[in-house]
C-alpha cells in the first residue's frame, strides 16, 4: 500500500476543517445543514468523529482479520440488524458532541487524532494492512461488505468529504469576517 496518498488526504481534510471552523460565524454554525437533522456545528463534530472511530475500527480488523471470515460475516450481520439503534446513537452522539465541544476544541481533537493516525499508519505492517473483515453495509455508505485495514484508513476522509458537501457554511468575504458576520 502506498501510504503517502492517505497521509495527504487526511492532511487536506484537516486543513479544510481548520479553515471551515475559522471562517464560520455563530449563526452559520447554528444553521441547519443540508440533508441531515444536524446543525452545521453538530455535523462538524460528526465529521471529526469519523476520524476518531478509526482506532476502534482498526482494532476490530486486527481481531476479526485473524479469525475465519465467517466470524466477521456474522458480526457484520448482527450489526446490520441493529442499524435502527445505531442510527439513533449516531444522531444523538453527534448532536451532543456538537453542542458540547466548541469548534476550536473540535479542531484540536481532529489535529491530535490525525497526528495519531499518521503515526499508526506508518507503523502498520503490510500484512496488517492487507488483513480485513466484513462490515455492516447499512451503517455507512462507505462501508463495503469486506474491507481491509488499508480501506479503513481511507474511510474517514471519504466520510469527511461526503458530509463536507452537506455543510451550509458559506464563503465569507474579508469584510464580513472583519465585521464578525
Amino acid at each position: 500500500m502506498d501510504r503517502q496518498p492517505v497521509h495527504e488526504e487526511m492532511e487536506r481534510a484537516r486543513a479544510d476543517f481548520v479553515r471551515l471552523v475559522a471562517d464560520a460565524g455563530g449563526e452559520e454554525l447554528r444553521a441547519s445543514s443540508a440533508g441531515t437533522r444536524w446543525s452545521n456545528r453538530q455535523l462538524l463534530f460528526h465529521m471529526v468523529l469519523g476520524y476518531v472511530i478509526i482506532r476502534a475500527l482498526g482494532n476490530l480488523v486486527r481481531l476479526f482479520g485473524r479469525l475465519p471470515r465467517g466470524a466477521s460475516r456474522r458480526f457484520a450481520a448482527a450489526l446490520d440488524a441493529a442499524t435502527p439503534l445505531f442510527d439513533q446513537v449516531n444522531f444523538v452522539g453527534s448532536w451532543a458532541g456538537g453542542q458540547t465541544l466548541t469548534p476550536a476544541r473540535m479542531s484540536r481533537l481532529l489535529d491530535r487524532t490525525v497526528a495519531k493516525l499518521h503515526r499508526r499508519l506508518d507503523a502498520e505492517s503490510e500484512a496488517d494492512l492487507e488483513r480485513g473483515m466484513h462490515y455492516p453495509t447499512r451503517w455507512d455508505p462507505f462501508f463495503r461488505d469486506y474491507m481491509t485495514l488499508a480501506d479503513v484508513y481511507r474511510f474517514p476522509t471519504q466520510h469527511f468529504e461526503f458530509h463536507r458537501r452537506q455543510l451550509t457554511l458559506g464563503p465569507r468575504s474579508p469584510e464580513r469576517r472583519a465585521a464578525g458576520g
